[in-house]
């Protein structure tokens, strides 16, 4: 993969809700921070992430193991709109749709900017690496020893030397 010219640039001055299928797809960068299992407190309405991972997910690759039937396996598995992602505020600060929804540019590790769907892993954003379980692995009540904070902050990224 090439990295993108400015006239390749889909998303430019676009809506999300203006986007086909394919490019509505390709805006994911598979880092899996949305397929965390995230924890919300009742009482104050805050989002926790965890580092456990959907049952569907795969850590190596960082990709559902059955993403087109995902909705029908996962009960609360959430198939993105742009009305969701105006509404959703789990979304992590680095997610393209959040980004693109914001008006904002996707980053230099965007795979749609860089050239290289590796470029996501190699700048620290994905969760390749940091995925801890399965949610089949851990007990509801043992939640709450995995919660983490990275994935709902922005990393200090740097561009790899090549």
């Amino acid at each position: 993969m090439n990295k993108v010219s400015s006239i390749d640039k889909f998303w430019h001055g676009r809506r999300l809700e203006d986007l086909n299928e394919a490019e509505w797809e390709s805006l994911c960068d598979r880092c899996g921070r949305c397929c965390l299992v995230k924890l919300e407190d009742e009482d104050t309405g805050e989002i926790h992430f965890t580092d456990v991972a959907c049952r569907l997910f795969d850590a190596k690759s960082c990709r559902c193991r059955d993403y087109p039937d995902r909705q029908q396996q996962v009960v609360d598995c959430i198939k993105l709109s742009p009305q969701e992602v105006s509404q959703l505020r789990w979304l992590p600060p680095t997610c393209a749709y959040r980004l693109i929804g914001e008006g904002k540019d996707l980053p230099w590790w965007h795979p749609l900017v860089s050239g290289d769907p590796r470029s996501v892993h190699e700048a620290g954003i994905s969760v390749h690496g940091r995925v801890a379980a399965s949610e089949t692995d851990v007990p509801l009540e043992d939640y709450i020893e995995h919660i983490v904070k990275w994935p709902s902050r922005t990393p200090r990224a740097r561009k790899p030397a090549r």
